[in-house]
């Protein structure tokens, strides 16, 4: 081990050691080493890009499989609404490649402008910041005879009718009927 008084502290290189370093270079092959190690480093970006950015649209229950799984359960039309293009394209990958393509749809909108009045069956997977706020929206443009499915996390203020899983696997089902009598009853001077 060297003696302390030998030990070189780095404290950045300025301007002219950038430039010497680069003239040295200058002229130099790269050799397999320097390819290796450029191609190394642009894997470790492109990944590194993939986990911040689209890693975290991959969910544990992505909606390729929620629309998927509402078609073969007969419910059409099956309408997914997602804002990443990405999942997006590879939702319809899985939905033709297991047949149903025909029979669902991805629609790249924001599910906080769209028209939730003509639907009949409703699964949700997002974040429990917004559930509150969906609640609203939903209580506002869904249908009495409506069924909400919840994935992942419960919706904050609702009552479920039925909840089926365990951990991540748990969802919440609840009928917008009995949802809309429950907040009129909490409304003081309303009836039921």
């Amino acid at each position: 081990m060297a003696a302390p008084s030998e030990l070189l502290c780095y404290g950045g290189m300025d301007e002219d050691g950038a430039l010497d370093v680069v003239s040295e270079l200058k002229g130099k092959s790269l050799g397999g080493w320097g390819l290796l190690q450029i191609a190394g480093g642009t894997g470790l970006v492109a990944y590194s890009v993939w986990a911040l950015v689209l890693m975290p649209g991959f969910r544990r229950v992505p909606l390729k499989l929620q629309v998927l799984e509402a078609a073969r359960r007969g419910f059409c039309p099956a309408v997914g609404y997602e804002l990443n293009p990405w999942l997006i394209r590879l939702s319809y990958f899985y939905a033709w490649k297991s047949g149903y393509h025909s029979q669902v749809s991805y629609l790249r909108e924001d599910l906080w402008k769209v028209r939730l009045h003509d639907c009949k069956n409703v699964s949700v997977f997002l974040a429990p910041s917004v559930l509150s706020l969906l609640e609203k929206k939903m209580l506002e443009e869904l249908p009495d005879d409506t069924r909400v499915v919840a994935g992942r996390f419960p919706l904050p203020s609702w009552a479920p009718s039925t909840v089926i899983g365990e951990g991540a696997e748990r969802a919440w089902a609840y009928d917008m009927r009995t949802v809309r009598q429950a907040a009129a009853a909490k409304q003081p001077g309303t009836e039921v």
